[in-house]
């Protein structure tokens, strides 16, 4: 099993960016321009690496190779929006990934894209890039081809050597398991289970019973081999369950618009583990929007405008607005899920107005991951 931190500090030590490599500040599938620059990247890397892995990395400062991390990025259907673009997608794996001296929450993003018999090209376009366009890596650059993409062997020995070096050990996976336990979650009774002799899985969470069903909140979930996180979340709530083959995690969204107190399964990800050393990751959408009453909805649509008009003016809020903008972010998710069209848009625009509102900025980016997983969720592609 390749160590996915040791992975990535190889990619960086040894490596510009270059033909099977890449690296990202941040990742930004919030618009068509940067889902057009992720999947013009995942073509050309493909097609330049037709027998070997190719890697990009997220969270990492260009100039000077500084890890600085960025949010944790759980969509497991982003294969879905490569596979809506790309003709012969490239099968692809998004994980997250903790470094110790990254502030909590934050990771750094490993996208490894695996190598495939065919040519990658865009099935249709999106934003400046044209249906039937073709792309390729020349050194560190992305650039467009219309000729015939031919086989290339020469990054094959180079990146095995990077993978090789990169094994997990039993000290790197007890000295995981020891960090999860003893430091980073020793006030959140965590657990760990062994699958297979081999596999260890930890996870923390501060049990939280409502009605009469009780979740976790706070949730951390971490594969301790692969040093990769499976699950993260300072808002949400998830129930785990485990057998001697399987973890399922369900995830529920708390959705309400005079309180959050009514819990809706969103997604479940099961994890299978096999006596042969290999696992996968299966999930599920869940999740059936509530409804609520239209009349009520345009209120609170029409006062959430409002509110965003006074930031845009500089007018203080009052508390009680203040309060009202901390919900800003779901009550748009809910308008959007029951058909107010420029809802999500609207939102997606008021990023920047909320971002210096602490309590409104991490709202914001869970109803933006909500959407997300629904965007990209085989049943909607777009």
């Amino acid at each position: 099993m390749i160590n996915k931190r040791l992975l990535i500090k190889n990619l960086l030590a040894h490596n510009d960016e270059n033909s099977f490599y890449d690296k990202k500040r941040q990742l930004n599938l919030h618009t068509r321009e940067g889902k057009a620059k992720f999947l013009k990247h995942i073509c050309a890397l493909s097609n330049s690496n037709p027998t070997n892995n190719s890697y990009i990395v997220v969270g990492v400062e260009d100039q000077e190779n500084e890890i600085v991390g960025d949010d944790f990025f759980d969509d497991s259907h982003i294969q879905n929006l490569v596979n809506a673009f790309l003709e012969h997608p490239p099968k692809i794996q998004y994980e997250n990934v903790p470094f110790p001296n990254l502030p909590k929450g934050k990771v750094v993003g490993l996208v490894t894209i695996k190598p495939k018999n065919n040519p990658s090209f865009f099935k249709k376009g999106i934003h400046t890039i044209p249906a039937k366009a073709a792309f390729i890596r020349r050194g560190s650059n992305t650039t467009p081809t219309e000729d015939a993409i031919e086989k290339n062997y020469a990054n094959t020995e180079t990146v095995i050597d990077i993978e090789n070096n990169s094994r997990n050990n039993i000290k790197y996976t007890l000295d995981g398991v020891f960090d999860f336990i003893n430091y980073r979650h020793k006030d959140m009774a965590p657990n760990y289970k062994v699958f297979k002799e081999l596999f260890v899985i930890c996870w923390a969470g501060i049990p939280k019973k409502v009605r009469d069903k009780t979740y976790l909140s706070r949730v951390d979930i971490e594969l301790i081999n692969e040093q990769i996180k499976l699950f993260y979340s300072a808002q949400d709530v998830v129930t785990i369950t485990f057998d001697e083959d399987t973890f399922t995690i369900i995830e529920y969204v708390p959705l309400g618009l005079n309180d959050k107190t009514s819990y809706y399964p969103l997604e479940q990800q099961t994890i299978y583990f096999y006596e042969n050393g290999y696992y996968k990751i299966e999930s599920k959408m869940l999740f059936k929007p509530p409804e609520f009453n239209r009349k009520l909805l345009f209120h609170i649509y029409n006062s959430n405008i409002a509110l965003l008009q006074k930031l845009k003016k500089g007018i203080v809020l009052t508390e009680r607005e203040l309060k009202d903008l901390e919900n800003l972010p779901s009550t748009f998710m809910i308008c959007h899920l029951n058909g107010f069209e420029d809802a999500k848009q609207k939102l997606i625009e008021a990023k920047l107005l909320i971002k210096p509102f602490a309590p409104t900025y991490l709202s914001f980016k869970e109803a933006m991951r909500i959407l997300r997983k629904m965007k990209y969720d085989p049943k909607n592609e777009d």
